[in-house]
């Protein structure tokens, strides 16, 4: 017998446990399926949270190591991986549990186990102790996530071929290290294991590293980054082939940039993929309640986060990229205002980026390259860290804050950061973003003096020609 309900939330991940939640909130009956015993999805227990902790470690060793320029000298530091696994445990178990606590609060009933809808108003859930239980719904909100993929030429079975989850495991650090794919993950995990004592090398099928961003805020980064925590960020390259040898991974790489087709083999203790995800919606029976899906698999949805079937939502990485937790979050939180009648919907204008590497590099809403390629009359500011105070004395003075701004209205539209910290400084930029702010705004608000966020304020302030500490010459 199918058990009524109002709300059904499939998978407990930042999108999921945020739209249970805010249903919850909103007076709805919610049934949370998921088969983790704690919420918290990839995010938090194989993602976002543990990969930060560990990037937390090994910034600390980094500092420790600069202090000496300072005056201040310490013994070389080193690590005890059994104590870093427990402390990345430790902070995954608090927030997880903290979510626990949070579904009873809230009322709402956490099934441990998987869902497949087999009709458009009813699901089928398998719990994990071997039981079942169908549920009669009247809206439903799919979660479910996405899952890292392989190469597709790659078939070999090894454990020296690491995925993001696997790598966090922290079972031992590799002499040397390949990282496939040179985005977020690929980029903050090789950073780790570079600073944990691994000699890494990136490789990156398309023409440059974190593709979304401005090349000259990436460029910050490699110059930091390039023969010391990687030893080559390999780019328009792409492998061709892994194999077992006696040594490690033996890897065939070649170069795709144009007419140059050249060829090597390398040899590496382990190989780390970080090339993508696919979709987690091919179990679900979407076509038992007429959800579609597009040739990728991602759940189609509009601003609301309707999916073809109305009374069904879908939301985070299974409707595709960026695949970003707090993208998820919002739209968890978007999809349950709507059905509980409120109008609500999902703007992605907005949607900061960020890459926790050393430097941080952090944007939102329209990149400079963006800008150009759409024709756009803007004006682009950028102001130096070098020129910062806190910046400098910090021992952070590689970096810089930059602004795309609507030349004729003086709209932000706008901005980037490399640098330390940067990911904390974004949230002011994509405010004024998201207000419709002009950059007087920003020029005329009073920054606390001396702070990495005055970099924003003298930005702006470079618009309108009162920058204080840089000089710009009059037009």
């Amino acid at each position: 017998m199918s058990k009524s309900i109002q709300t059904l939330v499939i998978g407990a991940g930042p999108g999921g446990y945020a739209a249970a939640f805010r249903a919850a909130d909103l007076g709805q009956q919610v049934v949370l399926v998921d088969p983790l015993p704690n919420p918290g999805g990839v995010c938090l227990h194989w993602g976002c949270i543990p990969t930060k902790a560990l990037l937390h470690v090994v910034k600390v060793k980094d500092q420790a190591r600069a202090a000496a320029q300072w005056g201040l000298t310490y013994d070389e530091p080193r690590f005890d991986l059994q104590k870093l696994r427990a402390f990345k445990d430790g902070v995954i178990e608090k927030l997880t549990g903290g979510l626990t606590q949070l579904v009873r609060q809230r009322g709402i009933e956490h099934l441990r186990g998987t869902a497949r809808l087999t009709s458009a108003h009813e699901a089928r859930v398998t719990l994990n102790d071997g039981g079942e239980q169908s549920l009669r719904f009247e809206n439903a909100v799919i979660a479910t996530g996405a899952t890292p993929v392989s190469l597709p030429n790659v078939t070999l079975d090894s454990e020296r071929i690491l995925d993001a989850r696997s790598a966090l495991e922290l079972k031992e650090i590799p002499q040397s290290l390949l990282v496939i794919g040179g985005g977020y993950i690929g980029l903050e995990l090789g950073s780790v294991f570079g600073k944990l004592g691994s000699t890494v090398t990136v490789v990156e099928m398309l023409p440059g590293i974190m593709s979304g961003a401005d090349r000259d805020l990436v460029a910050v980064f490699e110059k930091q980054n390039g023969g010391d925590v990687f030893k080559e960020i390999l780019t328009s390259t792409m492998v061709d082939a892994i194999e077992e040898s006696s040594g490690g991974l033996k890897v065939t790489m070649k170069s795709v940039d144009g007419g140059n087709k050249t060829s090597r083999t390398e040899t590496y203790s382990s190989v780390l993929m970080t090339i993508g995800n696919r979709p987690n919606s091919a179990d679900l029976g979407l076509e038992h309640a007429g959800v579609r899906t597009d040739d990728r698999g991602f759940v189609i949805v509009d601003d609301q986060r309707r999916t073809s079937a109305g009374h069904i939502f879908a939301v985070g990485d299974v409707t595709g990229p960026p695949l970003l937790a707090h993208k998820a979050n919002l739209e968890g939180k978007v999809a349950a205002e709507v059905i509980a009648g409120h109008k609500s919907a999902y703007d992605p204008a907005t949607i900061p980026a960020v890459e926790y590497t050393d430097p941080e590099i952090a944007w939102a809403g329209i990149t400079e390259e963006q800008a150009r390629a759409q024709e756009l009359d803007v004006e682009v500011t950028a102001f130096p860290w070098a020129a910062s105070g806190r910046a400098l004395a910090m021992g952070s003075g590689v970096g810089k804050t930059k602004l795309v701004i609507e030349r004729q209205s003086g709209r932000i539209l706008g901005i980037g950061i490399v640098g330390r910290d940067a990911g904390e400084l974004i949230a002011e930029g994509v405010l004024a973003i998201e207000m419709g702010a002009v950059a007087e705004d920003l020029a005329l608000s009073v920054h606390p003096h001396p702070t990495l966020s005055e970099t924003i304020m003298e930005a702006a302030e470079l618009f309108a020609g009162s920058a204080t500490h840089i000089y710009r010459k009059k037009k």
